[in-house]
């Protein structure tokens, strides 16, 4: 994954707790990196340990911190550095995740060794959609209800969202419904 994501868990466990809590975090994972370089990819390997071992020293569990960390991923990562990006993206919720495609397009363009994940909805509603995840990483379906959930925050709507096939569970992908 590139740094920036890796930076995005710094901030958040930052915001949540503070630099030594990271510090502890970090040693715990043994990730020996005082900085990371937004642009630079390092191993998927080293984002899963950085939140094992949060999840260790809070208490809580991994996938609850994936879920916080796909929340401030929308609302302070992706807002402040895709601004322009996020907008353009859809003006309310189901027109942003229908749009999901475009956007990871957009963002491959900035960063070339970028293996985004594809989305793409299915079954949309008045106030509901499925959403179709496929990624070639595995143990991110958390992350994702958190991204859902930073996004109606970001569009201002109420929003639920339940996991209705896993990939853990044998599904070919992840998908989830959601409901506004």
């Amino acid at each position: 994954m590139y740094g920036m994501v890796n930076k995005a868990i710094e901030e958040m466990i930052c915001r949540m707790h503070d630099e030594t809590t990271w510090e502890r975090v970090k040693a715990r994972a043994q990730v020996d990196v005082d900085v990371f370089i937004s642009n630079e990819t390092y191993p998927d390997e080293v984002t899963h340990r950085l939140v094992g071992a949060a999840s260790e020293l809070t208490g809580r569990p991994a996938a609850e911190i994936l879920e916080a960390f796909g929340e401030h991923w929308v609302l302070k990562t992706a807002t402040e550095g895709y601004g322009s990006l996020m907008e353009a993206g859809g003006k309310n919720l189901p027109d942003f995740l229908a749009n999901l495609p475009n956007f990871h397009s957009r963002v491959a363009m900035i960063f070339p060794q970028l293996l985004p994940p594809n989305f793409n909805v299915s079954d949309v509603t008045e106030r509901s959609l499925k959403l179709h995840y496929r990624t070639h990483r595995s143990g991110l379906a958390s992350f994702v209800v958190g991204l859902l959930r930073g996004l109606g925050r970001r569009f201002g709507t109420a929003v639920r969202v339940g996991l209705e096939q896993s990939r853990e569970n044998g599904a070919k992908h992840d998908v989830f419904l959601v409901e506004w």
